[in-house]
């Protein structure tokens, strides 16, 4: 297998647009290579079947949403309130909203992951440790919730997402106000936990 990193990115940001806008069924080492303009075969010389293929996206897709480090240390900088949790969760929205591409591609990944034990299992473990993860920067940073509170926010917020990209007709209201009021209700007012 090839070895050229830039040309391994560029083939799963292709594949990641692929799945996105075809689907799983649409997504052939064929269509990558259509997508990234790249002579036929190219795919093929870097991802040795379409199983390979679909948990590198998995991971290209986490890369290209997760928060700039510096973005991230500058909005920790102010006390932790229900309201830095609302922000920083209206950024998880606006990651996913600036790159449907890679959440659509996700969510075809998790429907895939149903057909495919494999790819499911994969998707488990890496959700799995993606919450825990949560879990464990919320606690760190101090912000106000509990664990149950984290998780009731990672579903709330994650399911919001999923109608606002794909039938945003049906959300009352925008998503930064959404997210707002969840966290208003659903949060104490201060880092120990007390109301």
């Amino acid at each position: 297998m090839r070895q050229n990193p830039a040309r391994r990115t560029a083939l799963l940001d292709a594949a990641i647009e692929v799945l996105a806008r075809e689907g799983s069924r649409g997504l052939t080492l064929r269509a990558v290579d259509a997508e990234a303009q790249v002579p036929v075969g190219t795919c093929s010389n870097y991802f040795s079947n379409r199983a390979q293929l679909l948990l590198q996206i998995m991971e290209r897709t986490r890369e290209r949403l997760t928060p700039d480090p510096a973005e991230l240390a500058e909005a920790l900088a102010v006390p932790p309130s229900p309201e830095l949790v609302a922000f920083l969760l209206r950024q998880v929205h606006q990651r996913m909203d600036a790159d449907r591409s890679s959440y659509l591609a996700m969510l075809e990944l998790r429907l895939e992951g149903v057909r495919r034990p494999e790819l499911g299992a994969e998707l488990n473990r890496i959700h799995r440790a993606g919450l825990e993860e949560n879990i464990r920067f919320h606690r760190d940073a101090g912000l106000p919730g509990d664990r149950v509170a984290v998780v009731l926010l990672y579903l709330a917020v994650h399911g919001m997402i999923v109608d606002d990209l794909t039938v945003p007709d049906v959300l009352a209201g925008s998503a930064g106000e959404l997210i707002d009021e969840l966290c208003r209700r659903l949060l104490p007012r201060d880092a120990t936990g007390n109301a």
